[in-house]
């Protein structure tokens, strides 16, 4: 698995020293989540080997790792556009895993008949990861018709009664659709490595 680092309560020298060791010390991919652009900008600086970094996942990689072969399918869903961060923060994790995810955008049940369009991507996913906000109806809505893992994000955009993504939160942890794993509001870096252990086991 590649060493992740969180960014948020570390200082920009924090996150250059301990990047750096992990690189000095024989790593593989390093991994640094929720970073600001103090951060980036920092170790960047200091460390510009293999550097693919994603602004709006706020997230860095090092040493990428090769693509895996024979590719498993991954699509990440989202309900709308609001939930594109988190969508990406999800993908840049699989890329830190080797794994290239499919990305499907603004499905959600308000305009059902986009997904719809894209039923056969669904169907054929090895893995889902959903991400919604609001009342969390997408990932009941895949939940019923992928045959794959899927993985549910609530994420805390919405009107009304959302609760910053507590509503999504339990709407989906009560799916009637059997199967569906949640992770924590806004994970997508969660999500995705319960995605890579799945995928990992079935492999063996």
């Amino acid at each position: 698995m590649p060493e992740a680092v969180y960014g948020p309560g570390k200082s920009p020298e924090q996150c250059v020293a301990i990047i750096g060791e992990l690189l000095e010390n024989g790593s593989g991919a390093v991994l640094l989540t929720r970073a600001n652009e103090t951060q980036v900008k920092a170790v960047r600086a200091v460390h510009d080997e293999r550097f693919t970094a994603d602004v709006s996942a706020g997230c860095v990689l090092y040493r990428a790792p090769d693509v895996r072969e024979p590719q498993p399918r991954v699509l990440v869903v989202t309900a709308g556009t609001a939930d594109v961060p988190v969508a990406d923060e999800a993908a840049f994790t699989l890329r830190a895993h080797g794994i290239v995810a499919d990305r499907l955008h603004d499905v959600g049940v308000a305009g059902l008949h986009r997904l719809l369009a894209h039923i056969d991507r669904v169907t054929a996913a090895d893995a889902v990861i959903v991400i919604a906000g609001m009342e969390g109806a997408l990932a009941s809505v895949i939940g019923g018709l992928a045959a794959g893992p899927v993985v549910a994000v609530p994420t805390s955009v919405g009107y009304g009664a959302g609760l910053e993504g507590i509503t999504a939160l339990l709407a989906m942890h009560a799916s009637c659709a059997s199967g569906v794993s949640v992770v924590g509001i806004d994970n997508g870096f969660g999500a995705a490595t319960a995605v890579v252990r799945m995928l990992t086991l079935a492999r063996s």
